[in-house]
């Protein structure tokens, strides 16, 4: 098989694939962002022009080719600009989540060795100032955003404008500086730092190519098409390879519209302001979206709950069919275009969905339910797998062959087979170059050229691949049956009403589960039943509220075999929260941390009590705290429920 690169003709780094994209199209809108109400066009020539000003600047200030540049911020134009900056000045970027805690913040930069920090506004840059004296590597801190920042006086702190100034004033000096840089870029050199999500400790930092990221993104278009006419937005971290895959690798190699919202809390309503042809997201985006038109169908007008009632069962069985790879009769396809008319349209413009063409999802199981409501209105979601050191992904459903179960085929130019322990392994182009500065952990991951995921899975006869869970999760109660927490806390977690599920059992009699409401949709169900309360800590007290995810737990009690099914539960006073330490900033639970922090709730569960009483303080990311005290209701479930072994 060919080089995939080949068709790049050469431009083979993210710089280069800048230069000819300002070159071919150098007023066609690159980038936007939401600004003041306003959506602020950048052309590929100005983006083309940001960067190079900004990567000389970067040059000028004694940038060094192998130093890195780390960047922590919203998803803006600057963080692409910084990043393909350092890229052109020899460097790496390395990004950090906008919500990590100063001790998260100071090990990545510490541990990258960046040279410059790029923080975005007055919040990153006070994080970055308050611990300077511990990252004496740092030459510079960069600020994109001045507001609040004016009066501050340190010889450390630039404006992203006064280096682009800088790299202005170089280039008079030195006018054929920014092509040389660009000209001695390679395919193998290393591109990003992307650090893992770190669940049993401090993350690991995995060094990502230019090959490895093109020769994915390259890859994934040949089966699951952007086109450069495409709109996306970017509203996932930057700092998350998922992101990295859209909004760098796949904008740049083909050529599409990449748009920035105005903040995190409107991204949806600027996501219809848009109408993306292409949208990747984790399935708690997905989940909340089919959350939210079911809330609001709640409380819509008699007759349009009537047409979403009447009109929504339709798309769903035309949904079914098409899963099940059966005709669909005339007379039923003839009820799906009038649905379309009479719901569907409707339904995903209010969506922002109208254009959409490539939807997909990853990062953990998505529930049937979510699938069937999407495709009932012909948005064509799919699941994807992959992970951070395989350059964001390995497999995909096809548009006419999606499982509930799987995650999809190998995309073109990627391996997957399955080791004698039942690991998930993977070979590809895209495959990473090790973990900075931990050759012990790299020498674990990749072996003969094969990634070694720590997933467990099995492929079907049809080659589609089906994810277990990590191994080392893979746990056994005291009797030996084995069972894995994060099948049984994704199926919880399929339901409306349930956000979070942390299933415990290890080395003990029976499972049980200690879960958190959603607070959107169990509300709005607490408010149509006439139900009164105050806060989180008393909605998820309430015995009416037990009664409802009971419900849901039985549900999913009944697909586990009779041995590995749970016995008890209790909903707890608070959302675990990446503040607290309890999940990563991607959304995964720390278990080891989250049962000693609630071991006393744990205690409970496997005693003879059936409530726990609880006095805690909580500390809120400003620094604030309070005092919960409260009585956690301990719901014991029949022994009898779950399926025959």
């Amino acid at each position: 098989m060919a080089d995939i690169l080949d068709q790049l003709l050469g431009n083979d780094t993210f710089p280069k694939l800048l230069v000819r994209n300002a070159g071919l199209h150098p007023d066609k809108v690159a980038l936007r962002e939401k600004e003041f109400g306003i959506w602020q066009p950048f052309t590929w020539r100005e983006y083309h022009d940001h960067v190079r000003d900004f990567s000389m600047g970067l040059v000028s200030l004694g940038m060094q080719p192998g130093d890195k540049v780390a960047v922590i911020g919203d998803n803006r134009p600057e963080w692409v600009w910084a990043e393909v900056a350092a890229q052109a000045a020899g460097g790496a970027s390395v990004g950090l989540y906008q919500d990590s805690n100063l001790t998260e913040v100071a090990f990545v930069i510490d541990h990258c060795d960046a040279t410059f920090v790029v923080a975005e506004d007055q919040e990153q840059v006070d994080k970055i100032l308050d611990m300077l004296d511990k990252l004496p590597k740092v030459r510079n801190v960069i600020f994109t955003d001045p507001r609040g920042l004016r009066k501050y006086e340190h010889e450390k702190l630039l404006s992203f404008e006064a280096v682009e100034e800088l790299g202005r004033e170089f280039l008079g000096h030195r006018p054929g500086a920014w092509e040389e840089h660009v000209r001695r870029g390679k395919v193998s050199d290393v591109a990003i730092i992307s650090y893992t999500s770190g669940t049993t400790g401090f993350p690991k930092g995995a060094m990502l190519s230019f090959r490895n990221l093109l020769s994915m993104a390259l890859s994934l278009n040949s089966v699951d098409p952007k086109l450069p006419g495409d709109e996306f937005v970017s509203f996932l971290p930057l700092a998350w390879i998922g992101e990295q895959m859209m909004s760098l690798s796949s904008a740049l190699a083909v050529g599409f519209t990449v748009n920035f919202p105005e903040q995190p809390e409107t991204v949806m309503e600027n996501i219809r302001e848009i109408g993306p042809h292409v949208m990747f997201a984790p399935p708690r985006i997905w989940e909340n979206l089919t959350s939210t038109v079911q809330v609001k169908i709640m409380d819509t007008t008699p007759f349009k709950r009537f047409m979403y009632e009447r009109w929504m069962p339709v798309g769903r069985k035309v949904a079914d069919l098409r899963f099940q790879k059966k005709p669909i009769p005339a007379g039923l396809r003839l009820l799906h275009k009038l649905g379309h008319w009479a719901l569907f349209r409707a339904l995903k413009d209010r969506l922002g969905f109208t254009h959409l063409r490539s939807a997909s999802t990853g990062g953990a199981a998505l529930g049937p339910d979510v699938f069937r409501f999407f495709h009932a209105m012909d948005v064509p979601l799919k699941q994807i797998y992959g992970q951070t050191e395989i350059s964001g992904i390995s497999c995909i459903h096809r548009n006419e062959d999606i499982q509930f179960h799987t995650v999809g085929v190998p995309i073109p130019g990627t391996e997957v087979k399955i080791s004698e322990t039942g690991e998930i392994l993977s070979r590809s182009d895209a495959v990473f170059l090790g973990y900075y500065k931990n050759d012990e952990a790299t020498a674990a991951t990749v072996s003969g050229g094969w990634l070694h995921s720590g997933d467990a899975g099995y492929l079907a006869e049809d080659g589609q691949l089906v994810v277990i869970d990590r191994i080392k999760d893979v746990m056994q109660l005291a009797d030996g049956t084995q069972y894995s927490p994060q099948f049984i806390e994704n199926r919880l977690k399929f339901s409306p009403f349930v956000k979070e599920a942390v299933v415990v059992g290890k080395g003990r009699p029976y499972l049980t589960a200690m879960l958190n409401i959603d607070m959107g949709v169990v509300g709005k169900w607490a408010e149509k039943n006439k139900i009164s309360y105050t806060t989180y800590t008393d909605l998820s007290a309430k015995p009416q509220v037990y009664d409802l995810v009971q419900k849901e737990v039985d549900q999913v009690n009944e697909t586990l075999p009779a041995a590995a099914s749970i016995r008890k539960f209790v909903l707890l006073y608070k959302e675990l929260d990446a503040d607290d330490e309890e999940l990563t900033r991607t959304r995964k639970v720390r278990r080891g941390f989250v049962e000693e922090r609630y071991k006393v709730v744990i205690d409970a569960l496997y005693g003879d009590r059936g409530e726990v009483d609880i006095d805690t303080t909580i500390k809120f990311q400003d620094g604030k705290t309070t005092r919960i005290q409260t009585t956690l209701l301990v719901r014991r479930l029949r022994e009898s429920a779950g399926k025959a072994a």
